[in-house]
């Protein structure tokens, strides 16, 4: 086939019924290149998102693989890096959790271990939504996959996406990593519907306990022991996350932890937020079932963080005044770190310029990314039994 016939074809592809879509999907691939570099929101991952949804909707893409006839097929780069670096192996998000891993400090967490109960409290909105999706009529994978997006987790949501076979990764690939970006919005609005301005008020004193390296040492190997006895599916993402940080605590590989929690988690990111892209063809994403999929996400994001707060204020009820704990930090429980612990300490400053919340929030949010994980693992773990 030569150029001039790729040239029709492709025209007449884009004119025919259902060509619309392609250009619906470069809009959607423009709109969130605008948000990654106008309004910042993890440019590092959107803007190769949108990149990647248009390249992949134009007509006869060399990104995806194509049939050329008599047994001749052209591999397409985007294709191929979504079948080995997630279709084959979930790689991608995998490796990205190393990286994470070593960007978190565990010590405001370790100091104060009461905050993995935000952690785990937070982690509600998953469930409940699993329980919405499947009345709105998607399948218990559909469904649960659809939940995970809660955790704000995009890494989480992508692999369990992938390994419960979802028809709908693209979509939850985009849904998960948008309300990421959008925590500044979403969370504080959230918050306030279930929160008066007096308990928002609120101060917690922070008497910092010293938390040795060993310890420091010990808490990644422990965690990913225990992860892995409760949940044994969780062990892939919950060691992945344990061993990027047992490299920056160890003290002997600093240039290495240093390499994993920049450069490293970069390359990964940009090309997990490419290649996902391979999902976003038009036929597949243009429709209804999308538009819900984001709605129930939010959703998802909402009852998460509304969890965390009521938990909060469930324990207030049995804590003596001066002890209290301001509920606002129990919101900082979902796995959107460090951006969550950063809105709740501005809301704290707004209410009260004297309230600094940032290492009770920063506690709750490094929680939040063990229990986002070890709660991917429990679905794993549980559904494929059920399907």
């Amino acid at each position: 086939m030569d150029f001039f016939s790729f040239l029709i074809e492709g025209t007449e592809a884009l004119f025919s019924n259902g060509g619309w879509k392609m250009v619906v999907m470069w809009a959607v691939g423009a709109l969130l290149i605008w948000l990654a570099i106008k309004k910042d929101m993890e440019p590092a991952l959107l803007l190769p998102m949108g990149f990647g949804a248009i390249l992949v909707n134009i007509p006869f893409s060399g990104a995806l693989t194509l049939d050329m006839g008599n047994n001749i097929k052209s591999v397409g780069i985007i294709e191929w890096l979504f079948e080995v670096g997630i279709e084959a192996s979930e790689a991608m998000p995998l490796l990205l959790f190393i990286g994470i891993g070593a960007m978190i400090d565990f010590g405001p967490l370790l100091s104060n271990p009461m905050m993995l109960l935000f952690g785990a409290a937070a982690q509600f909105g998953i469930f409940a939504t699993i329980t919405v999706a499947s009345m709105c009529g998607f399948s218990l994978a559909d469904a649960a996959s659809i939940g995970i997006i809660g955790a704000a987790d995009g890494p989480t949501s992508i692999l369990v996406s992938r390994v419960l076979n979802s028809n709908y990764i693209g979509a939850i690939a985009v849904a998960a990593y948008s309300y990421m970006a959008l925590v500044p919005i979403i969370q504080p609005m959230a918050i306030k519907l279930v929160t008066t301005k007096k308990e928002r008020q609120i101060r917690m004193s922070y008497n910092p306990k010293n938390v040795s390296r060993v310890t420091k040492i010990l808490f990644p190997i422990c965690v990913t022991i225990i992860a892995g006895l409760v949940a044994p599916a969780s062990v892939s993402l919950v060691g992945c996350l344990m061993f990027g940080n047992l490299i920056r605590e160890c003290g002997k590989l600093d240039s290495l932890s240093q390499t994993a929690s920049t450069t490293f988690a970069n390359i990964i990111t940009l090309l997990l937020g490419i290649t996902i892209s391979a999902t976003m063809k038009a036929e597949d994403f243009v429709n209804w079932s999308t538009l819900l999929i984001m709605g129930l996400g939010l959703i998802a994001f909402v009852f998460d963080t509304i969890a965390g707060v009521m938990f909060a204020k469930f324990l207030n009820i049995f804590l003596p005044k001066g002890k209290k704990i301001n509920p606002m930090v129990g919101g900082a429980g979902i796995s959107a770190f460090p951006m969550s612990a950063r809105v709740i300490q501005k809301m704290a400053l707004k209410e009260d310029n004297q309230n600094h919340l940032l290492m009770h929030a920063v506690g709750a949010n490094v929680a939040g990314q063990i229990g986002s994980v070890v709660a991917g693992g429990i679905i794993l773990a549980l559904l494929p039994a059920m399907i």
